[in-house]
This record gives structure tokens, C-alpha cells and sequence, in this order.
């Protein structure tokens, strides 16, 4: 976690088109299809992608409208959306398998709710949620421009803007922040890896990316030339999953804080909200956020465990890091527990989970995302509880 004083920190990101995220839009893909169908659906997707080559794997149950045929279509779609149509990977012809087959039984019995049985967690494990406010989006700083470096190329690049020349989908980025009395002030390096045409000019490209960059960045915070990389093995013309296999869940540092709180080691894309790897890890960055967002700690970091089967936490932890406004992080817990009700059932209720939102989290980041109010997407961002909080302390 992110200490007080002066040092230097390092996040990064990678680009919808990068092997692994390509996974995890597939597997969250799959997902939606399956809510949209039945929104009690039970889904534990995983995706390999390669060389012209998709295979989806593991574990449903929901209504026989679901095919295959009509999976190995939205599968493609999704690749046709990020933009892959090359030599090595095409949404036209690649070849997609899907191995798909029912829950297991032994895991039904245990997480669905029965007579006085409530539903129980779809699994074991350890969920974290953090929120600091050295960012308007209540994110760590480096990760925050990380994400933000990549979205603005992709979103040049599907308006054909000429500042976006030459880029393919799959990229990379890495910042690097100083950080002054626990507050980031500047950027010391900014790496860029990214797709692009062959015959493509690397200082066109460093060129485009550098004013990108700057405009991203805080004024000022430009690093110097010599500490702004891009493409550093020279050319980077084959990419994607022709250039590296992409499997789902294996950006799970990406997905969250960046390195900047723990990580209980749980992937999301592809797993329906009974599976509280996801939906403790969305009900913890919710709570962490709105402590945060109710001026009760410049940071919190809160940690949330669960038992296949059973219905409650197992323990609710909070820290502070030091920054807390004379609380007692106790009764916070306490509070929380009171605010919102943390059984898998509460939190996918209580954040409407059962629906399908998910293939817009699968790139650049599940925390840190504006909700869209017409659609109710991103609902684990909304700051609701901060008169509950504040009224709780007095404050």
C-alpha cells in the first residue's frame, strides 16, 4: 500500500487489444449473453485466445436459448469491436471452440439458497477494496494516467483521428509518479508499448504519442525526453494474440489499484456476481470509496473474506494507513455491516449485479469508472452512502 514521504511509484496498463484483456472481453461477453437471457444465470467463463485460434472453457447454467453457435457469434463480435482484422487474428476467420458445460453440481448445492438456507458465497477467498484521494476518481495516481494514456489512444484511433496514425489495437503503458509527503507531483517516465502498420515511421509515432501523453498528464508533469519510451525494442508490427497467447484473469494488478493496495489473487471477467471474487471485490472498492468520498480518510484499504457455502463474511477489516479523521476503524466496521448487507445475496441486490454490464469492465480498469446513470453501469462507483457515513460520525 502506498506509504507517507517522498518516493517513487510505477503502475501500468494495457490496451482492450492486449492478448489477455481480448480473453477477458470474450469471457465477459459470454457473461452478458447469459444475463440478458436469465439474469440468475450461473456462468464461469475462461478464455484462450492465439493465433487465429479462441477456445472458451468451463462452467453455466442457464436457458437453452443460450447456443453455441450464438456464443462463437458474440465472441466474434467482440473481436470485430476491438478492432482485430489482421493476417494473425481476424474477427472474420479466426477459429473459435467452445468447450462450455454445466456447473457442477457439488458447487450448486452449496452456494444456491434452499428452504432457511440463504444463497452462499460461490467460492472461498479474500476480496480488497481501496480508495485514496489523490485523484478526482478517488484511484491511485499512477494507474489513474495509465488508464487514461490508453483509453485516449483508443478512442483516436477508432475516430480514425490523424494524431492516432498507424496504431493497432494492442498496447501497453507505464507511469512512473514522484511522490512529495505521501502526494504524487510528477511524472519521472512514461513507457509506451503499441501495435502498429509496418513501414510505419517510429518518431511519427513517438511524435503523436508524446502530445497524447501531454495533454493527459497534470501541466508540468511531462517527464523529461529522455525518460519517455516508446516502443523500446524498436518496431512492434505483430501483436495481439498472433503475437502472444491472451488468457482471461491474468491482469487482475490492471484490473484494480495498480499495486498500490493488496489483491486477494481473485480474477473477474467471466464469473456471474454469485461468485464474490467479483461481487466482494466490487462491494469493497464501493465501501473503501465512499469512506473515502465522506471525508472520514484521505485512503482506506478494506478487506472482506468469505467460506463456499455460507452466507455472511467471514471478517470485515479496515485500515486507514495513518489518514484517518478520528475514527474508530471498529465501529466503522460495525457501521458498514449496518449500511449494507455483505452476503452474496446483499451485495448483488443491493448493487443490482444480476444484469448485464460487464463487457465494458473487462479493459482499462473495473474501479475508478464514471457510472452511467441511464444505464446504471459501474454501480460499485457510486459515492450513495456518504450521508449514512457522515451522519454515523457526526459528521
Amino acid at each position: 500500500m502506498l506509504k507517507q514521504g517522498d518516493f517513487l511509484f510505477t503502475s501500468e496498463s494495457v490496451s482492450e487489444g492486449h492478448p489477455d484483456k481480448v480473453a477477458d472481453r470474450i469471457s465477459d461477453t459470454v457473461l452478458d449473453a447469459y444475463l440478458t437471457a436469465d439474469p440468475e444465470a450461473r456462468v464461469a467463463c475462461e478464455t484462450l485466445v492465439t493465433t487465429n485460434r479462441v477456445i472458451l472453457a468451463g462452467e453455466v447454467r442457464g436457458p437453452s436459448s443460450i447456443t453455441s453457435e450464438g456464443l462463437i457469434e458474440a465472441a466474434r463480435e467482440a473481436i470485430r469491436d476491438i478492432g482485430y482484422d489482421q493476417a494473425g487474428f481476424s474477427w472474420k476467420n479466426a477459429e473459435i471452440s467452445n468447450y462450455l458445460h454445466a456447473q457442477s453440481a457439488d458447487i450448486a448445492v452449496g452456494v444456491d439458497s434452499a428452504g432457511e438456507k440463504d444463497e452462499g458465497a460461490g467460492d472461498q477467498g479474500i476480496m480488497f477494496g481501496f480508495a485514496t484521494n489523490e485523484t478526482e476518481t478517488l484511484m491511485p495516481a499512477p494507474l489513474y494516467y495509465s488508464h487514461k494514456i490508453l483509453k485516449t489512444m483508443r478512442d483516436l484511433r477508432r475516430a480514425g483521428d490523424p494524431r492516432a496514425k498507424g496504431l493497432q489495437p494492442d498496447a501497453k503503458s507505464q507511469v512512473t509518479l514522484r511522490y512529495l509527503n505521501g502526494k504524487p507531483v510528477e511524472a519521472t517516465s512514461v513507457v509506451i508499448s503499441t501495435q502498429h502498420d509496418e513501414g510505419v515511421d517510429q518518431n511519427v509515432i513517438r511524435n503523436e504519442l508524446h502530445n497524447i501523453v501531454k495533454d493527459v498528464l497534470p501541466e508540468g508533469w511531462m517527464p523529461a525526453d529522455k525518460e519517455f519510451y516508446v516502443n523500446p525494442t524498436g518496431i512492434f508490427v505483430i501483436g495481439g494474440p498472433d503475437g502472444d497467447a491472451g488468457l482471461t484473469g491474468r491482469k487482475i494488478i490492471v484490473d484494480t489499484y495498480g499495486g498500490a493496495a493488496p489483491h486477494g489473487g481473485g480474477a473477474f471477467s467471466g464469473k456471474d456476481p454469485t461468485k464474490v471474487d467479483r461481487s466482494a471485490a466490487y462491494a469493497a472498492r464501493y465501501l473503501a470509496k465512499n469512506v473515502v468520498a465522506a471525508g472520514l480518510a484521505d485512503r482506506c484499504t478494506l478487506q472482506l473474506s468469505y467460506a463456499i457455502g455460507v452466507s455472511h463474511p467471514l471478517s470485515v477489516y479496515v485500515d486507514f494507513d495513518g489518514t484517518g479523521k478520528d475514527i474508530d476503524e471498529a465501529k466503522l466496521v460495525k457501521v458498514l455491516r449496518e449500511v449494507m448487507n455483505l452476503s452474496p445475496r446483499g451485495i448483488r441486490q443491493h448493487l443490482r449485479l444480476n444484469r448485464p454490464i460487464y463487457t465494458e469492465t473487462s479493459a482499462y480498469g473495473h474501479f475508478g469508472r464514471t457510472p452511467d446513470e441511464a444505464r446504471d453501469t459501474f454501480p460499485w462507483e457510486r459515492t450513495d452512502l456518504v450521508d449514512a457515513l457522515r451522519n454515523a460520525f457526526n459528521r
